[in-house]
């Protein structure tokens, strides 16, 4: 049932626009595009807010050398948009531009582009914005995530357990606090170090770099971890205090009202810079994504400490407490859940048809799973509760009557005077056991307790699948997102997508050279076409006509032509349609005179 209600809602909510990570909507000078006159600066476009790099910005020459450029800032003040001068002349040719940003979620995201001032040229420019993250610096700081999802659920979860289940001897659930308050804290600093990093897409080494440390200490992801240290300092002395207090004294609003107040602090310095800090709703999704936290936190960590506190006997109203309070946190967990998948998603395609919803079916399946161990936990509760009066009820009928309700006793014998024993009377006979005699047996509540206590265990064991898969969940583009990127617009991918270069000799002197043919984005779909022609000295060429087709022979599909144009030094198509992927075979036929003309083809790959 869950899992329909989540399905249906992703459905119906699958409209408007909306993204996390950062997608390039557009540039200027636009892709492709070929200009009479140099730019005096480079803009880019993004559906959301982004942080600037001071090298966010590479402009290579034909040659492959790099363009003096100013510093990179803000076009009209907007946060959406990057843009940097161009300080020297630019001649002509073709020019790559390699960027490089931060969305607002935290996450770096990458990408080039290409425009020409006169003409079209070729160019040795390798089109490489740089890697989005170092394999070593991306595996660290996914751990230090992890290990921070972990110790914040284990730390607001078990002081929770502490304050609204009221167990008896809270002493043993310390140990749980502590661990859970150090590995947080470990863990927030290995994600401060590690940030600038993780942004520049190199290795661990570049965090000794101190001007590097000093610039993410400046930024919103580093202002947030370092605000999540401060309210971590200020959680310590809180429950330092907190554990002197009398236990009569542990739930009054004052005591409380500081603790959840840090929770709640904490739990914004995720909802501020992940994913709910971007797209739509930013408001109501950081409110759903503390609150989500905070339930997911209350429920996990809590199974930790319910599974410390079953270790030895514990009385089966604190285990209906945390049953109760397990109930709440899954109701809050399902809304906000079903909410934030909306939000990524959007559509039924994205669901199967994306990672983020591949990795969010995953959860869900775990989810599910999780909720069968719970619900096994609660009825196993309920039969301890069940147990625990019965066995009240048994030691209140064991309570002796009080004297007089009975025959009245018999006088005792004094010591002076003997007791004549009945004539005949030998030796007394031995105790025979009575055969009614109870046997002891374990309490049925002990019995229940063990069940209690694996089924908790095995929630706990998912529990931390889940927590698995949602450190993962939130470093994945959301749906609405890559749906953006791959949209016509150029967005964060390696441009031009596709460049194929077919040699041609037609026999005669002054016959022969190449043919530059660049596909964008090369998908399934429309595709722009640009052309260039190099003669055999390596120069632009102008040919009288040249004409290109493609054909997908598995499929039967084709020739398709595409109309191409001569823009005066280069050829171009506005689109042409590919529609379905696979291995096609592109023919161009170039006329370089009024009789003579050549055909040559080449594969080409066209992704989904």
């Amino acid at each position: 049932m869950l899992l329909g209600v989540v399905l249906v809602l992703l459905l119906l909510g699958g409209v408007g626009p909306a993204s996390a990570h950062a997608a390039l909507t557009a540039t200027d000078p636009g892709d492709g595009t070929v200009l009479r006159q140099a730019p005096r600066s480079v803009t880019l476009t993004f559906t959301e807010t982004v942080g600037l790099r001071d090298d966010s910005f590479r402009v290579l020459d034909p040659g492959g050398h790099r363009v003096e450029t100013g510093e990179a800032g803000r076009a009209d003040g907007r946060s959406d948009t990057a843009r940097v001068t161009l300080r020297g002349k630019l001649g002509e040719g073709t020019y790559t531009v390699a960027w490089r940003v931060i969305s607002a979620d935290s996450h770096p995201v990458s990408g080039a582009f290409t425009f020409s001032v006169g003409r079209p040229s070729a160019t040795t420019a390798v089109v490489d914005p740089g890697p989005t993250e170092d394999p070593l610096t991306g595996s660290l700081h996914k751990l230090a995530r992890y290990l921070a999802h972990l110790a914040a659920a284990l730390l607001i979860g078990t002081a929770s357990f502490v304050a609204l289940c009221r167990p008896p001897e809270p002493a043993p659930l310390r140990r749980l606090l502590v661990a859970g308050w150090w590995t947080l804290l470990a863990a927030t600093l290995a994600l401060l170090v590690l940030r600038a990093p993780y942004e520049a897409g190199s290795g661990p080494a570049a965090a000794l770099d101190p001007e590097a440390f000093g610039g993410t200490l400046t930024s919103r992801p580093g202002a947030l971890l370092l605000v999540r240290l401060g309210l971590l300092m200020v959680t310590r002395v809180f429950l330092a205090r907190a554990a002197r207090l009398p236990r009569r004294d542990g739930l009054t609003p004052y005591a409380a009202a500081p603790g959840l107040a840090l929770a709640v602090g904490l739990a914004l310095t995720w909802a501020a810079a992940e994913h709910a800090s971007a797209g739509i709703q930013v408001p109501l999704a950081m409110a759903s994504t503390a609150l989500h936290l905070l339930a997911t936190a209350v429920w996990l960590g809590g199974l930790a400490a319910l599974l410390v506190t079953l270790r030895r006997p514990t009385p089966a109203a604190v285990v209906a407490r945390f049953s109760r309070l397990a109930f709440t946190s899954v109701t809050v967990l399902v809304v906000t859940g079903v909410y934030q998948s909306w939000r990524g998603l959007g559509s039924w395609s994205a669901l199967t048809g994306t990672t983020y919803g591949r990795l969010l079916l995953a959860k869900l399946a775990a989810v599910v799973l999780l909720l069968a161990a719970a619900a096994l936990s609660r009825r196993w509760t309920a039969r301890l509760v069940t147990a625990d009066a019965e066995t009240v009820v048994r030691e209140h009928e064991r309570v002796p009557e009080p004297v007089g309700a009975g025959p009245p006793p018999l006088p005792e014998p004094s010591p002076q005077t003997p007791v004549p024993e009945p004539v005949g009377a030998g030796p007394p006979p031995l105790a025979d056991p009575s055969p009614q005699t109870p046997v002891p047996e374990p309490a049925p509540e002990d019995a229940h307790r063990r069940a209690l206590r694996r089924s908790v265990l095995a929630e706990a064991v998912i529990a931390a699948a889940v927590l698995v898969i949602t450190t993962v969940l939130t470093g994945t583009p959301p749906a609405r997102a890559a749906a953006e990127a791959a949209g016509p617009a150029p967005a964060g991918g390696v441009l031009p997508a596709s460049v194929t270069t077919i040699p041609f000799d037609v026999g005669t002197p002054g016959g022969r050279g190449t043919v530059q043919i660049t596909l964008d984005p090369g998908r399934t779909g429309d595709n722009a076409v640009q052309a260039v022609v190099f003669g055999a000295d390596g120069g632009l060429a102008a040919v009288p006509e040249l004409r290109l087709s493609f054909t997908l022979p598995d499929r039967g599909i084709g020739p398709i032509g595409a109309e191409l144009v001569d823009r005066g030094g280069y050829w171009s198509a506005n689109s042409v349609t590919l529609p379905l992927p696979g291995t096609w075979t592109m023919k161009a036929t170039v006329r370089v005179s009024e009789v003579d003309q050549v055909s040559e083809s080449r594969k080409v790959r066209i992704a989904p």
